[in-house]
């Protein structure tokens, strides 16, 4: 995967447990397209041996992380425990939520929050208004970093030469006719982004998807999260999104950050 590409963490030797790290590729394996799992599909799609992975199954199930049914395993509710610790660990996000829900009031428009990891996004808060995308969104979502609003701004917070290696690591793929693949366009969009203080994205993640983004910053001025609001394209297009919705989230996001130095 891209992002254990990019890891330059510890490895074995130097205090990098392999038996913690197997228990996250296991937790990992499961997904929405694979809530429910034999023991052979955990371990063929954490990529460990039957014997390695039933150890470690039978530890979570112990701990109440896994339940069974005698065939498959499943997650527990009790997972979600290591989440909400990062989450709760974060004032910024009690912070941010009456503020996101103030915006979306004012704009009718869907309003989320993500943070960086590697070459995803990581949506962190989330305030609907109605389904607009194809692709189910919650707190956890990961999405491509280089083709959505929240991501280029999340980039822009660093520099040009992470960007670039993020972008070698993971070269941007098409999802829609709309979507830069070049990744000397995609820098060219981050420095905009850096630039203006916000970005726009029409339609490179989905078809008939307008997202804007604004970064959240903390003490010292550095990205720590981005704001976004989107929409449908045939609805709200790019232009007006910009000239009616940019001042509110630019406000939104002016008031988290400055939130965050009280």
């Amino acid at each position: 995967m891209a992002n254990a590409a990019l890891s330059a963490g510890p490895r074995p030797g130097d205090g990098y447990v392999q038996s913690f790290a197997r228990g996250l590729d296991v937790i990992r394996s499961f997904s929405a397209a694979a809530p429910r799992q034999t023991l052979t599909d955990v371990a063929a799609r954490s990529g460990l041996t039957r014997a390695g992975a039933r150890r470690i199954l039978l530890t979570l199930q112990a701990l109440g992380y896994v339940r069974s049914d005698g065939r498959h395993y499943a997650l527990t509710p009790r997972i979600l425990d290591l989440g909400f610790a990062y989450l709760s660990s974060m004032p910024i996000w009690n912070l941010a939520e009456p503020v996101m829900e103030r915006l979306v009031d004012q704009v009718k428009e869907s309003c989320s929050a993500a943070v960086l990891d590697g070459t995803d996004i990581v949506y962190v808060l989330r305030v609907p208004t109605r389904k607009i995308m194809s692709i189910g969104l919650g707190v956890g979502s990961r999405l491509p970093a280089a083709c959505t609003s929240m991501g280029r701004v999340l980039l822009a917070g660093l520099p040009d030469t992470e960007v670039e290696a993020l972008l070698r690591a993971a070269p941007p793929a098409a999802h829609t006719r709309h979507t830069l693949t070049d990744p000397e366009a995609v820098l060219a969009k981050v420095r905009q982004a850096r630039r203006q203080g916000w970005c726009l994205v029409n339609q490179e993640l989905e078809e008939g998807l307008v997202s804007l983004a604004a970064p959240i910053v903390n003490r010292a001025g550095e990205t720590v999260a981005a704001l976004n609001i989107s929409g449908q394209a045939n609805r709200t297009p790019p232009r007006q999104m910009q000239e009616l919705m940019l001042p509110a989230l630019l406000a939104a996001a002016a008031d988290i950050s400055k939130r965050l130095l009280a």
